[in-house]
């Protein structure tokens, strides 16, 4: 819960009482959401205030309920919190999971995809499945990034001063023939070097290593 931004824990009938020193050694510095948990002695108790509950299960029930997955329920959770609504999320006991009775005050079921030949999960997987699954639906990382380090990226100027370099030291070298394929041929490779994302620091060594190799070539003609 502490890892992903959730924090409103309830408890009904703790098996061990409540407080729990073994739950606090286990919390791993998490403490303050276990220092915030309020306890119920039913559960009808402690999702009356609910307008919207979803139950997880893997076993079929009789009842006839939504099933969603983690990723739709998380979307039905943000949606309707987004309305000023209560929701939550009813987690079952270790060994046994829900009752019947405790599945019938949800209004969905939540069923995690998992391989059918083996679909029981632990009951800290199951938080920790939906919980990333709530933390995720907000989260605007995107899913690829690069890091620069302090290197800004380089700016057109920058890159058309690099293409305008190369592309005489390719005239010179006769590469942009015939003269009629020369417009398409720059234009291709300006095309690979601006998917490449250059920082002004590889502008600067590829200019380097243009002009190394146009020296080389003067040296060697003069030679």
């Amino acid at each position: 819960m502490a890892n992903f931004g959730l924090g409103d824990l309830r408890l009904v009938a703790p098996r061990d009482g409540w407080p729990n020193p073994y739950a606090i050694n286990s919390a791993s510095g998490a403490d303050w959401i276990l220092d915030a948990a309020t306890v119920f002695d039913t559960v009808e108790a402690a999702v009356a205030d609910m307008h919207y509950l979803l139950a997880t299960t893997a076993r079929s029930r009789e009842l006839r309920k939504p099933v969603l997955t983690a990723e739709a329920a998380v979307r039905e959770i943000r949606s309707k919190t987004s309305q000023g609504l209560r929701t939550g999320l009813l987690f079952g006991p270790e060994r046994s999971g829900l009752e019947n009775d405790a599945v019938t005050l949800a209004q969905a079921i939540v069923r995690i995809p998992v391989d059918d030949r083996f679909p029981s999960i632990n009951l800290a997987q199951a938080v920790l499945l939906i919980a990333y699954e709530w933390f995720k639906a907000a989260d605007e990382t995107p899913p690829t990034q690069f890091n620069p380090g302090d290197q800004p990226p380089a700016t057109n100027a920058e890159l058309v001063a690099l293409f305008e370099h190369l592309e005489r030291e390719l005239d010179i070298a006769g590469f942009l023939f015939p003269p009629e394929k020369r417009p398409s041929m720059v234009r291709y490779l300006r095309n690979i070097f601006q998917r490449q994302g250059l920082l002004d620091q590889d502008v600067r060594i590829l200019r380097g290593v243009v002009t190394s190799l146009s020296k080389a070539r003067v040296k060697k003609e003069q030679g």
